[in-house]
């Protein structure tokens, strides 16, 4: 694919991801028990190619940040967080570099890296964004057993809703025989 190819495709998926989630998701009719949100536009940041610079996902982190901001009025609280989940990816993806390392046609697919792969990375960088997320939300530590809850619930949620998207949306691809 040529490189304008790839940016219109990834300047859709942002469009999607995003759109999905402030006209559709981020509604109180998807909250689970008052505790779990599901953070549907991290899809966007977490399924980026692998070989995506540092630079270009820390402004990608921003710019989605940035722009659920704008939508849900909350002055930073999503970018703050979605630069910090775009700044640790490329560290989870060193720390869970297979013994041969990656292919430069590789992605972030459940069925080219597997489910054990698949499940740590989603795990590891859902749990640090709701973390800073909740936090910066709560600004103290007064209710901080109700935070901590809405921290599990909620990464339980997006991970389990980030796999049914790869499940569904992301193609399998067939080895030739």
């Amino acid at each position: 694919m040529s490189i304008v190819g790839t940016i219109a495709w990834q300047l859709v998926r942002f469009a999607l991801f995003v759109g999905l989630y402030v006209l559709l998701l981020d509604n109180s009719n998807f909250v689970l028990f008052d505790l779990g949100w599901n953070f549907f536009y991290l899809g966007f940041l977490l399924f980026l190619p692998i070989e995506t610079p540092i630079v270009v996902q820390l402004l990608l982190g921003f710019g989605l940040g940035f722009t659920v901001d704008v939508f849900q009025d909350t002055g930073g609280l999503y970018a703050a967080s979605a630069v910090l989940t775009a700044y640790l990816r490329p560290w989870v993806l060193r720390l869970l570099t297979p013994r041969d390392g990656y292919d430069a046609a590789d992605s972030v697919n459940i069925h080219q890296m597997g489910w054990q792969w698949m499940m740590v990375y989603l795990v590891l960088l859902i749990a640090l964004h709701h973390i800073v997320f909740f936090l910066l939300e709560l600004g103290s530590f007064l209710s901080i057993g109700f935070t901590m809850a809405k921290i599990l619930v909620s990464t339980i949620y997006t991970t389990l809703v980030m796999l049914i998207v790869q499940l569904v949306f992301f193609p399998t691809r067939r080895r030739s025989r």
